[in-house]
């Protein structure tokens, strides 16, 4: 069982847009990929279009919130994220920290990856395990 976390996002600008959706297609949030020079507005990608195109194009629109920008990544290094109860029946919850993102910002994000295969960020741990360390 993977541990409850909150996903934090991250992406190449440090931006996502967000919309609200029309009668032909839900609610969504998009990548933004870049500015346009002359207008300084966020462009995302249209997908049907095969082209980039400015969020204002887009009747839907909502609003930008901030993402995190990746500017590197480092192994866990043997580090462990605990979680006091969110194994089976509320258990303890122990996982490998697969990487460590280094964010634009200078934070290092944990990320793990449970039995299935699913990799989440690890921020919601309540505790990190250094190398070597037993839980006490």
């Amino acid at each position: 069982m993977m541990a409850t976390v909150h996903l934090q996002y991250f992406n190449q600008t440090g931006w996502l847009a967000f919309f609200n959706g029309t009668e032909t297609e839900i609610c969504r949030q998009v990548n933004v990929e870049g500015w346009d020079k002359e207008t300084g507005t966020a462009l995302v990608v249209h997908a049907k279009r095969g082209a980039l195109r400015p969020v204002t194009d887009y009747e839907d629109f909502s609003h930008l919130e901030s993402a995190d920008q990746v500017v590197g990544a480092i192994p866990g290094g043997g580090w462990r994220a605990h979680w006091h109860t969110e194994g089976p029946g509320g258990t303890p919850l122990t996982e490998q920290v697969l990487a460590w993102l280094i964010t634009s910002n200078g934070r290092a994000t944990p990320i793990t990856m449970d039995a299935y295969g699913h990799v989440e960020d690890a921020n919601s741990a309540d505790a990190f395990i250094p190398p070597g360390e037993v839980l006490g």
